[in-house]
């Protein structure tokens, strides 16, 4: 399935009402990691309340440690604190890189806004070496736009 194809089916969960927010990004979760060969796992992390830290929500993929993440450490630590995405093709190349699985070989981390505020981001990781081009990247966007509606 094409990212166009892929926009429509996000489009349709995001619109599911009788769905929670969390049964909803599931879903997101579910239908990238199954539609996208190299994304092999494909989570959300927030905002921790007040606290200088992400949580993990709805993710599919291997279980992780990594349900809470400080500001600042690792890839989408950094992400909370710059507001930016990173796209990370080697993350054997990452000095502040933590490592989920000795399978991932690089990661894709794309911050979601509402109202002007870093509250969450979207997290894949692949077991392909340096999988992600500028068209993921734009779709991603897409996904975390779509995806700050559900959290205002």
């Amino acid at each position: 399935m094409t990212f166009q194809n892929l926009k429509s089916e996000v489009k349709s969960i995001i619109s599911q009402e009788n769905l929670s927010v969390d049964e909803r990004l599931l879903k997101i979760c579910q239908i990238l990691e199954t539609n996208i060969s190299y994304y092999n796992w494909v989570g959300f992390y927030f905002k921790n309340g007040d606290k200088d830290e992400l949580k993990l929500g709805p993710y599919v993929g291997e279980p992780t440690d990594h349900v809470i993440i400080p500001f600042g450490k690792g890839i989408c630590g950094q992400v909370a604190i710059s507001n930016q995405n990173f796209v990370v093709p080697d993350v054997a190349a990452q000095d502040n890189y933590i490592a989920c699985s000795i399978s991932v070989k690089a990661e894709i981390v794309i911050p979601i806004f509402v109202n002007g505020e870093n509250v969450g981001q979207i997290d894949i990781d692949s077991g392909t070496p340096d999988p992600f081009t500028e068209a993921d990247e734009r779709f991603l966007e897409f996904i975390c736009k779509e995806v700050a509606t559900l959290l205002v």
